[in-house]
């Protein structure tokens, strides 16, 4: 699947066709610079009578206190809420509200006030301002260092490089402060009035932070003192949400009949075996089940034709039925829309019949392989998106308004698409298949953006063994803002995301825009969206800001921003300003904007103290992630790591005396560990066999939010003590003591692993078990997509998905063992040695062994 590369301009360019991965920005300098999800079978080692013991497991595990610290480090994030509508509070200005956020049980993240640090410029001498927040810090926004170093040959070293992680699309409580006005804005170059700004009190102008020009405020902002200004909301807030007030009555609050996410279409495989079937029918019904009585939904199933359900005619289950080797037709569509058939229904209206109809479907009767059945799949989209469109439609900036909130279709598929327009050959071996892929790949994306243009949500989820053919179809999810899954069955982990999918809060048409000062330059932007056209926002004499079209705007998506200096920069601070202007799941036109301030440093040591490694870590991991197109440019990219990893050693390390080996330095301490487990995990090495599952894996990755990004790269380990707790250790084999059972966080991955000694203790087995699975399902019980969680007894043929995860670290000598594996010194010699003799020797490094073979000194345990 080919990947493209457009530069964002400073000055509006046409539009290039959109990436099949998640779009990339490469700016030129400017003249003037200097230089799977998977589905979830049940364990196959265990034993019947263990499941019955554990059918209802004991209350939330409890973790040892403290937690003893993993070698790898890793963020806990409060857990989000779903937004909630805008209603106002009076005055000039309304403030949103949520319900408390709820942490893991591991650890509570970070609590962000309602704002970052007010400059003491705005501020009367006379007055005690309370201490702030650091102004390094946001919910939204998060940079791989808090400081920026003022020398370029340094800050701008390819090996670690400085940019940004911003999920501007994230819902914290408390959330940002909501205005019912236009944004104020710099009339050169369109940056956001922020509370960074100088305020002239006596006339109202302001300074812009980015170009530094004067700016008037019509009077507004003439106050008798500087601590006056902060009755503004984004004269005292590094985040503020601005409601347009063109799009709204003021004082106007949403009935209670819209606050549910927009109607659903099902589109469901016709081609599947009676097993598959019965799994998918079990996830329907569960589904329906779960939706709010005022959803509405629609049902269609394809094959060779399209069927799409009608609620209207009660206990009977009745279709109408087009071809799908074409396009439908606009008269076809026309007696659909004008007919007296119901096609999308509430819920409370029409669940007994969406059952009858899930209950009526039938295997596939023909003796053909799944991979050689007809699914006309483009043409079943095709008709949902027809129906969607309906009779009628406010047209805005070719973008279809609707009332009702943005729709969703949730495509449930079981092989490629072989039937109709946007297919494939059912063999690979067709000698024209590159061609017709091609063609289908393009076909593909301009159903996906016109799905986007009629605010409707793609999501295709996979399962089952046929290969589904990822490349014609990730398009269609990418230009429509949606996901593409791959699940190994239709069980608990497709249903959980089938009803994940269905409710996560998504905005559209969102236009992303990245401001900096002018020492730095913005060189590459990865993440879910395209160049934006210049017909689709406004643009300013000198805005040399960099404007992405978001396929959607949802809370597990970020942006990777690398970004460099023009040269070696004079000033004190540089200034970062992020905006994104969306309508939300209500239709309510919403404009953010994100203002962060940084500190320069002369002093390397203070620069590289400041280092976030994990953080550092995803954003390297996304760059390298990005060009490992195949499984030789995987191979490459392995080999692109080892010589990052010298490079960093080389440019901010130091040599061992008498001695050709280089110390890594203390500051980055874990950043080499993160990039080995990038090195070896399934981003890049060879644990998973197939490319479709490597290709969703990397797709998943490059858009996702920090949290289920940095979880991808490096797992996280946590053992089960006795007595119900648990206690966190890095992840290295060591871990793996047959008295014990350990759960392994890979992000779209959950390991539950069973010594063969706990194994044969039916009764404490089973318990361990259960408190295991409860805690694997508390660590991912907001996470999109959900991942699989697979438990499995030592020695097992599926513990190889756990033991590959881990680093070797048996290899390595005793003293290195117990200094990066503290929990080894509590083990009895007797179990010590049971251990060493439970490992089975091959040939893979073990982390130290890794550094050494790059003339490294590994750095010693943070």
């Amino acid at each position: 699947m080919e990947e493209t590369s457009t530069p964002p301009q400073p000055q509006p360019q046409p539009a290039h066709p959109s990436p099949q991965f998640p779009a990339v920005f490469t700016p030129p300098p400017p003249p003037t610079s200097g230089f799977s999800s998977r589905g979830s079978p049940s364990p196959g080692t265990g034993s019947a009578a263990a499941q019955a013991q554990f059918s209802t497991p004991p209350g939330p595990p409890v973790f040892s206190s403290p937690l003893r610290p993993a070698a790898v480090p890793f963020r806990a994030t409060p857990a989000s809420p779903q937004p909630v509508p805008f209603a106002s509070r009076g005055g000039g200005y309304s403030s949103s509200s949520s319900s408390a956020a709820v942490s893991l049980p591991t650890s509570s993240g970070p609590h962000f006030l309602n704002g970052a640090a007010t400059p003491t410029s705005h501020l009367p001498s006379s007055a005690a301002a309370p201490p702030p927040p650091p102004p390094e810090e946001s919910p939204y926004v998060l940079f791989s260092a808090h400081k920026v170093l003022k020398q370029k040959k340094l800050l701008n070293a390819p090996s670690l490089g400085f940019g940004a992680l911003v999920s501007p699309g994230r819902e914290v409580a408390p959330g940002p402060e909501t205005v019912e006005r236009d944004p104020r804005r710099c009339l050169n170059c369109g940056a956001y009035v922020n509370l960074y700004c100088d305020v002239l009190i006596g006339s109202g102008q302001w300074q812009c932070v980015i170009c530094k020009k004067m700016n008037g405020s019509e009077g507004e902002f003439v106050v008798s003192s500087k601590h006056d200004l902060l009755q503004w909301p984004e004269l005292a807030s590094s985040a503020i949400d601005y409601v347009q007030s063109g799009n709204r009555r003021p004082g106007f609050v949403p009935v209670p009949d819209t606050r549910v996410s927009g109607p659903i279409f099902i589109l469901i495989d016709e081609c599947l075996d009676e097993a598959h079937l019965q799994h998918l029918q079990g996830s329907l019904h569960a589904f329906v089940d779960s939706l709010p009585p005022t959803a509405r939904i629609g049902i269609i199933s394809y094959g060779r034709t399209v069927s799409v359900y009608d609620f209207s005619e009660g206990a009977a289950v009745s279709a109408d039925v087009l071809p799908g080797n074409k396009s439908p037709t606009h008269e076809s569509l026309k007696a659909i829309i004008y007919g007296t058939g119901i096609y999308l229904s509430p819920v409370h209206a029409s669940l007994p019949v969406a059952h009858t109809i899930f209950s009526s479907l039938r295997p596939y009767q023909l003796s053909l392989p799944e991979v050689s059945r007809d699914r006309c799949i483009g043409a079943a989209v095709e008709v949902a998106l027809g129906i969607i469109q309906g009779p009628a439609a406010e047209v805005s900036r070719g973008i279809i308004k609707r009332s009702g909130g943005n729709y969703r279709i949730l495509v449930c598929a079981g092989g490629p698409s072989t039937f109709g327009p946007g297919s494939v050959p059912h063999s690979v071996q067709h000698p024209n298949y590159a061609y017709l892929e091609k063609t289908a790949m393009k076909w593909m994306e301009r159903l996906g953006h016109e799905a986007q243009r009629h605010s409707t949500v793609v999501d295709i989820l996979c399962a089952g063994t046929c290969p589904v053919r990822v490349p014609v179809l990730q398009p269609l999810a990418k230009c429509s803002g949606g996901v593409l899954l791959l699940h190994d069955d239709f069980g608990e982990a497709f249903g959980v995301n089938l009803q994940r999918a269905s409710t996560r809060a998504a905005g559209s048409h969102g236009l992303f825009e990245i401001r900096c000062s002018d020492d730095m330059l913005v060189t590459q932007v990865i993440g879910p969206g395209e160049e934006a056209s210049p017909d689709s926002h406004e643009t300013f004499k000198h805005d040399t800001s960099f404007c992405i079209q978001m396929h959607s705007v949802e809370e597990t998506q970020s942006f990777s921003v690398s970004m460099e200096s023009k040269g070696d920069i004079k000033n004190d601070f540089v200034y970062f300003q992020f905006a994104v202007h969306y309508s939300n799941m209500y239709q309510t036109e919403i404009t953010r904007v994100i203002t962060m301030r940084l500190q320069t440093v002369d002093g390397l040591s203070a620069y590289l103290a400041s280092v976030q490694d994990d953080v550092a870590s995803v954003i390297i991991g996304k760059r390298t992630v990005l060009r490992a197109r195949t499984a030789s440019d995987a191979i490459d990219m392995r080999l692109t790591i080892d010589e990052r990893v010298k490079d960093l050693a080389l440019k901010f390390g130091t040599q061992v005396p008498k001695s050709k080996l280089y110390r890594f330095p203390k500051e980055l301490a874990s950043l080499p560990e993160c990039l080995f487990h990038l090195r070896r995990g399934p981003l890049l090495g060879s644990i998973v066999g197939h490319e479709d599952e490597r290709s969703v894996l990397r797709n998943l990755f490059l858009n996702a939010s920090f949290d289920l990004s940095f979880r991808m790269l490096a797992p996280r380990c946590i053992m089960h003590r006795e007595g119900g707790t648990f206690e966190e250790l890095p992840a290295y084999d060591l871990a793996m003591q047959s008295n014990a059972a350990v759960v392994l966080d890979h992000g779209t991955d959950i390991f539950i692993w069973l010594g063969a000694e706990l194994a044969a203790q039916e009764g404490q087995s089973a318990a361990a078990l259960a408190a295991c699975r409860t805690l694997a399902e508390e660590l991912s019980e907001l996470r999109f997509p959900a991942p699989r969680i697979l438990s499995f007894k030592e020695g097992s043929s599926q513990a190889r998905y756990f033991v590959s995860r881990l680093i070797p670290a048996h290899k390595d000598p005793t003293y290195e063992q117990e200094s990066r594996f503290p929990q080894l010194r509590t083990l009895t010699p007797e179990q010590r040695s049971r251990l060493k003799s439970s490992f089975i020797h091959f040939d893979d490094h073990s982390f130290c062994e890794w550094m050494r073979s790059l003339k490294l000194v590994p750095p010693e345990p943070s």
